[in-house]
């Protein structure tokens, strides 16, 4: 079979503004980005008075280095709902550099189920990220620049919180000490560096309503404290006004198609082992006034991105999803059963049984929601009958149907069945929705609610200088936020050996932030990073341009 890059490139897109129009988008709503690629109007957007329609959020099992699929099922789905003849438009998250030259080397679906122009999506796209982080680091130099021409405000060094963004894995700037080089370079500082997708402008990007929204948030940004504790803002150092410039463009959500030649809003980014890990509000907005179905992913598991989507986005966003589809792959699940990955290739239904645990908790996870779900099953070339027929097994035992799929081979074709059973699983109205938690509820007890329940932890464990910062928290008014955690996305505990379904397990917490713009707060826990590194084979080791200038070894 060819290749992602292969299959992309000899795909016949179609003009994207005769994809706009599908959506009944007219042509003066678009800012065209070359041929293929464009930007819808907000303010167009903002006047859409239609119905919403069905909202369907694609997560998976706990991700192994076998492979599960999310962004190849959501794009699947979406064409295959096309095919049946129902309007539907996918929404995804722009790929980071990051893990494109990291590990994952592209991040825009596989096989026949694409969205295009794959290069551009994965390289610097429509120049949103560029944006995100220009904003955030002329946010960190205004407030050294205020530290330096005197510092009206009283920062306290030793409290600046707000750190600097860049959209590559590079371990080297996790810590720093800035304005080293005498007294003309300022005050010599402790800081560091953060990937753009673990921002806080990220999260504010995606979570951001309006234009108007968009700047109230940044206002709120916390960056540092003054000596007896007092929060200093954006707003404090007159910086809100030249972010939202620098983000005005960004903000109108990106469109672009599959290989179908179908819609697809590919918008936002922030990873959801380290930030909420979904696309943003703008675009799943635009998505439901401009089609019957939306198909969005949140990123990694159902316990990270998943949760993050009901419990932060969907609350935030007044949003309410009809119907979730659980990807899960046989690969996968014998990986969580125990086998490694030089046997995956072997028959082994007792390993899917051992690993349907994952698949189970999953399930279970989403039911707690009121969320009615259906597991997709993104079928292997080495996958066998016996197999397939455990994992539909284990699906069933919980009281739910599980549906093979052949997309990432036949594209739509392949997606067909998990289309129809969709379409009647989110029009049946047996969505219930609510989030886990209150937003009453104490913020450690949000922590441990989703440890315990979602996690199956026993306990979780905080030093007492990060319980008196979370009831500093409470009672500067930031209580009643969300929490968006910050782990592991290979296993339920922080352990990323532990596969399967760990139960009994302890979850510390060893730092908390204030993402007061965003409005959420940061609970980090065990080893997890928000600066990722490079691997010891990094992708990037296979990254070229062929002699036609062509862009060689993305996947």
């Amino acid at each position: 079979m060819l290749s992602n890059i292969e299959i992309a490139r000899a795909a016949k897109p179609k003009p994207i503004m005769e994809v706009a129009r599908t959506l009944g988008i007219p042509d003066d709503a678009i800012y065209n980005y070359g041929p293929y690629k464009a930007k819808v109007d907000l303010g167009w957007l903002a006047r859409r008075a239609r119905p919403d329609g069905r909202l369907v959020l694609v997560t998976a099992i706990t991700p192994t280095t076998a492979g599960e699929g999310k962004t190849t099922t959501t794009v699947g789905l979406g064409d295959a709902l096309n095919r049946i003849g129902r309007r539907a438009v996918i929404c995804l998250r722009e790929p980071s550099l990051g893990p494109c030259f990291g590990m994952k080397g592209g991040a825009a679906g596989g096989g026949y189920a694409q969205v295009i122009p794959m290069e551009d999506i994965n390289l610097h796209f429509t120049g949103d990220f560029a944006a995100i982080a220009a904003a955030n680091n002329l946010l960190a130099a205004m407030v050294d620049n205020h530290i330096y021409w005197g510092n009206v405000l009283g920062i306290d060094q030793r409290r600046v919180t707000w750190r600097r963004v860049v959209d590559m894995n590079d371990r080297a700037l996790r810590a720093i000490v800035s304005s080293l080089g005498g007294v003309a370079n300022g005050f010599p500082r402790e800081g560091g560096f953060d990937i753009v997708v673990a921002s806080e402008v990220m999260a504010i990007f995606c979570l951001a309503t309006s234009l108007d929204d968009l700047v109230a948030r940044l206002g709120r940004v916390v960056v540092a404290e003054t000596r007896d504790g007092m929060p200093v803002t954006a707003r404090d150092l007159k910086a809100e006004g030249a972010m939202a410039v620098l983000l005005k463009d960004a903000l109108s959500p990106n469109l672009v198609q599959t290989i179908e030649g179908n819609p697809a809003f590919v918008h936002g980014g922030p990873f959801a082992n380290i930030a909420h890990g979904c696309n943003s509000v703008v675009a799943t907005r635009a998505g439901l006034k401009l089609a019957d179905f939306v198909v969005t992913e949140a990123g990694f598991g159902a316990d990270l991105g998943g949760e993050k989507f009901m419990d932060i986005k969907c609350r935030m966003a007044g949003l309410r999803p009809d119907a979730a589809v659980v990807v899960a792959t046989v690969r996968a699940l014998k990986m969580h059963g125990g086998v490694t990955r030089d046997g995956l290739g072997r028959e082994d239904v007792d390993a899917v049984r051992r690993g349907g645990v994952n698949l189970v908790r999953h399930l279970r996870n989403v039911k707690r929601y009121g969320v009615p779900a259906v597991v997709a099953i993104n079928r292997f070339g080495t996958d066998t009958g016996a197999e397939l027929a455990a994992v539909a097994e284990v699906a069933r035992s919980e009281g739910v149907d599980a549906v093979v799929c052949s997309h990432y081979a036949e594209g739509s074709a392949g997606a067909l069945d998990l289309a129809r059973h969709v379409e009647q699983l989110a029009g049946s109205g047996a969505s219930q929705f609510a989030p886990l938690y209150s937003d009453g509820m104490p913020l450690f007890e949000k922590i441990e609610t989703i440890a315990m329940e979602l996690y199956g932890a026993a306990e979780v464990t905080a030093d007492k200088a990060i319980r008196d910062r979370l009831h500093r928290y409470e009672e500067a008014g930031y209580g009643r936020f969300p929490v968006c955690m910050a782990k592991t996305q290979y296993s339920f505990s922080t352990d990323p050996a532990l596969k399967g379904a760990p139960s009994g397990h302890v979850l510390n917490v060893r730092e908390v932030r204030l993402a007061a713009g965003a409005g959420f707060v940061v609970a980090i826990c065990g080893e997890i990073m928000t600066m990722p590194g490079l691997p010891r084979v990094p992708a990037a080791e296979s990254i070229r341009l062929d002699g036609d200038g062509n862009v060689v070894g993305l996947f």
